[in-house]
């Protein structure tokens, strides 16, 4: 009995160990390519560490004021964006818990509707013209601040919290927004934990819908304002604008660089949310 138990402990070592080296290995691959020079890039020389190390991509992109007026408006998107999402998202969550709301598989029946049948890219932009949304904040924080999707886990985690609680707390003369400030918010920080990383996620990496409804550049996120680096060089290089000479080189790292520099917020914040996010994900996706 023990050799089997040794053996699966082997046998799990081993299967954990490739799962986490291909996991890690396109970070460590991005890192070493932004670090590494464009002609040992280019000759598919680099792979677990840097080859010629070179910097100048990073350089190139911390000189440009454009960068760092991009990176805050995207904390600001992140932050506004998140906190507006999670609100609206807990207002609708818990009216739809409450088996006794009137109309309430109506309702969920239209909101799950949405998460197959959309009206596209060009009804939405009109839609954000006409409300006068376009070049301006407002179009980035309040299309699609609901995720259906995220709406439903956070509804089945309301569910799962015992009526006797909102019972105990009407007789004690709570309202409803009483109830939920006092009982629901305080008992479902898991749950928002795993909002706020989803939230913060899409936000933080959204780039399409800036580049619909956004013109002014001094209000491009950091996303949107790296991919039109790489993508205008590709441009220049394809061009022959820029076919020799140190630009040329340093094409090949611009484009890890650009992703390294989104990424690494995320990673950083995601250890400190990890024990709520899988507490909340348990939580909040099978009704007890």
């Amino acid at each position: 009995m023990k050799k089997k138990i040794s053996m699966f402990n082997a046998l799990n070592y081993i299967v954990m160990s490739f799962i986490i080296f291909i996991t890690l290995y396109p970070f460590l691959w991005l890192m070493a390519t932004s670090l590494s020079s464009g002609a040992a890039v280019a000759a598919g020389k680099v792979a677990f560490y840097p080859k010629g190390f070179n910097t100048e991509s990073y350089k190139l992109l911390f000189k440009q004021v454009q960068f760092w007026q991009s990176y805050q408006n995207t904390v600001f998107y992140t932050v506004f964006g998140t906190i507006i999402s999670l609100i609206m998202t807990i207002l609708c969550a818990y009216p739809l818990s409450k088996k006794y709301l009137s109309g309430n598989r109506l309702l969920i029946g239209f909101m799950v509707a949405t998460m197959f049948v959309q009206g596209g890219m060009i009804p939405s932009y009109l839609v954000v013209i006409s409300l006068g949304m376009r070049n301006s904040i407002w179009a980035i924080l309040i299309p699609g601040a609901i995720s259906t999707y995220n709406m439903i886990i956070m509804r089945t985690f309301f569910q799962s919290i015992p009526p006797s609680l909102e019972e105990a707390a009407m007789i004690d003369g709570l309202n409803h927004f009483g109830i939920l400030r006092k009982i629901y918010l305080p008992l479902s920080k898991p749950i928002i934990a795993t909002m706020t990383l989803f939230y913060a996620v899409d936000k933080w990496n959204a780039w399409f819908k800036p580049l619909l409804y956004l013109d002014k550049p001094k209000l491009f996120p950091v996303s949107l304002y790296l991919r039109n680096i790489v993508f205008g060089t590709q441009l220049a290089l394809k061009d022959g604008q820029v076919s020799t000479g140190e630009m040329s080189n340093i094409y090949m790292t611009i484009k890890s660089t650009a992703i390294i520099l989104v990424v690494i917020p995320i990673l950083c914040i995601y250890p400190f949310i990890q024990r709520y996010l899988i507490k909340g994900m348990m939580l909040g996706s099978v009704k007890e």
